[in-house]
């Protein structure tokens, strides 16, 4: 329960003690400023305080909007603030300087004509620096009328706006796919509501959409055409379903800590297990697609780092722009060049689509084939673009950025023992070349030798050296954004080579299950710097080894066991279950019980 202070008696014919209550809000009354504090004060301090002016009019929506969010510390809308635990002292403070006694009387300064406490402690909270969230309401009403006239008026002004209606508008991600926006939200919405009113939250819809998913990569499994179409049908479920749960928690404002964590690992869960599903599927009709599946995965999983990476680089850049983003702002002022531009990078929903269908009427080699065709073209497109911003602004990255790079880097041991060796200045093109240069030579050597050959060991030394020589000074270059998708290329592009040359059996599987495991680890280290927690631990870097522990070790094995039949695939997979043990243990102990913050990802289309 939390609690709601109207700051003086109810208005007659007012329902506003009837909406806070229907929000969850045990209401109490203060006569002034000095009643409210201590009233706030007798409120647990873990419960969440709002501060109400009792003339408030407008839409329950915006009340929920205002006050229920649980993303932000303190939030507000016209007469109304909201303070959740860790604003409550600046709260409290703010209220014992409005309820100061003015020299020479024996109350506070007195509010001008009009003015509403809670606006008046809104300000105050902003200027003592505490960041106070005001929600965009849109066409939604709420206001503070100060006579009976603009009372009459501003009823008025609510009865004329649909609030249902904008309520399901603003459930929808405001950027989104074109398959998503025209074919899935027109009805998702209705579904979202429907879950709403009969209580279920954007988690278990997340779950039911994951566990969809599983079931339609078993039906894909099967290696049958009706289990193919079967599959189709399923995983389009699935991403209504996926559409749902964030639609959700819009509609109803229930974002969680729990929600961040599935939200942000579940689509890859179950894209992945589809792939896998039709690898399957495909052997047992004699045809072997895991190397494919495998470098679909290995493409798909670069291209998100590129986004990541490119946006933690720019999050807080000064000074940041540049010719080719204003070309690019002004295609977009241009209305069907969004589209097509959001359509050619393939996000998921025109992936997920294109995958169901061929799924559904052509083979798995075919899925796989137009997947990597169509998600090369969009990696392309979208990091020349990004290459071409970096180089042509002049943006100053900060400290943060640098280190969220260094984080997602993912640096080992090793590495971290070459970087902090001393070996002179570091230049402005250091870091990427080093990189580029160092992935080439191991990937080449990789493709080039044979699979046993200590040749590919010695190239993942000088990879090592090259990686350790890259993170050696602050990731503030134009195209220091590049190491993180860079190294992510030469670890899982080598594990793919390696298993793919060695022949052995289930050589190829194996190592899909370790890029997967790796690449949960990378992934949950993204969500973790987006919810301003910062990375993983650095015990559970070293432990596993950091990128370039990872891929010398591949290497050695492959040296030394590719030629002694399944030892090279045991070897595979028990480093893969090693790695997925570690990290899913220790993600699931962060993102249960550790207090993150309930981040919902409204960024790009994935």
């Amino acid at each position: 329960m939390s609690t709601a202070i109207l700051t003086g008696p109810p208005v007659p014919g007012s329902s506003l003690d009837g909406d806070l209550r229907s929000l969850g809000f045990d209401v109490k009354v203060a006569t002034d400023p000095r009643d409210a504090g201590a009233l706030l004060a007798a409120v647990p301090a873990g419960e969440r305080v709002a501060v109400v002016d009792p003339r408030f009019v407008g839409h329950l929506h915006a009340l929920r909007l205002g006050l229920t969010d649980p993303r932000f510390p303190a939030s507000a809308v016209p007469g109304a603030l909201t303070a959740q635990s860790e604003a409550r002292g600046a709260l409290a403070r703010a209220l014992t300087d409005v309820s100061a006694p003015v020299p020479g009387a024996d109350h506070g300064p007195v509010l001008a004509e009009g003015e509403a406490l809670p606006d008046t402690l809104a300000a105050a909270l902003d200027a003592g620096g505490v960041a106070v969230h005001r929600p965009a309401l849109g066409s939604l009403v709420a206001a503070v009328p100060s006579d009976a006239q603009g009372r009459h008026a501003a009823r008025d002004a609510v009865a004329d706006v649909d609030e249902e209606a904008v309520r399901l508008r603003s459930a929808v991600k405001a950027h989104d796919g074109f398959f998503t926006t025209f074919f899935i939200s027109p009805y998702s919405r209705y579904i979202a509501r429907w879950c709403a009113r009969r209580g279920l939250t954007p988690n278990q819809v997340t779950t039911a959409s994951l566990l969809t998913a599983l079931i339609a990569a078993g039906c894909a499994a099967t290696g049958e055409r009706g289990g193919y179409i079967a599959a189709g049908v399923l995983l389009l479920v699935s991403f209504v379903l996926d559409c749902t749960d964030g639609q959700l928690a819009r509609y109803s404002l229930q974002y969680s800590t729990m929600g961040a964590w599935l939200d942000a690992t579940f689509d890859r869960a179950k894209e992945y297990a589809f792939y896998a599903g039709l690898a399957l599927g495909a052997a047992r009709n004699g045809d072997d697609v895991w190397a494919l599946a495998l470098g679909a995965m290995v493409l798909m999983t670069c291209r998100h780092v590129v986004d990541f990476s490119f946006n933690e680089a720019n999050h807080d850049a000064t000074a940041n722009t540049s010719p080719t983003a204003a070309l690019s702002s002004r295609l977009d002022s241009v209305g069907w060049t969004v589209w097509v531009r959001r359509m050619i990078i393939l996000p998921i929903g025109e992936r997920w689509a294109m995958i169901a269908v061929l799924t559904a009427v052509t083979t798995p080699r075919i899925v796989f084939w137009a997947l990597i065709i169509g998600c090369a073209f969009g990696a392309c497109y979208t990091t020349a673009g990004r290459v071409l911003r970096s180089l042509t602004r002049k943006a100053k990255r900060t400290d943060r950025a640098a280190q969220a790079l260094a984080d997602l880097a993912d640096s080992g041991p090793i590495a971290q023992f070459i970087a902090g060796s001393p070996g002179g200045g570091r230049g402005r093109w250091t870091a990427p070349l080093a990189a580029a240069v160092g992935a080439a030579i191991l990937l080449v050597e990789a493709a080039d030798k044979s699979v046993g050959s200590y040749w590919v060991v010695l190239a993942a030394v000088v990879y090592v050296a090259a990686a350790g020589i890259a993170v050696g000074g602050p990731l503030k270059g134009p195209l220091d954004w590049l190491l993180p998708p860079l190294f992510r290329a030469a670890e899982y592009g080598t594990i793919l080579i390696l298993a793919a040359r060695s022949e052995v059996n289930g050589a190829l599987p194996a190592a899909y299950g370790l890029v997967a495991a790796v690449a949960y680890h990378h992934y949950d280290t993204v969500y973790r710097i987006r919810g301003g927690t910062g990375a993983p631990p650095s015990w559970l870097v070293r432990a596993i080894g950091g990128h370039e522990g990872r891929t010398l070790l591949v290497t050695v094995l492959a040296a030394l066991l590719a030629s002694r039949g399944n030892d090279f695939t045991l070897a595979l997979t028990a480093l893969a279950v090693t790695i997925a043990l570690v990290v899913l243990v220790e993600s699931i102990r962060f993102w249960v019980s550790s207090g993150a913050p309930a981040v919902h990802d409204e960024g790009e289309t994935a």
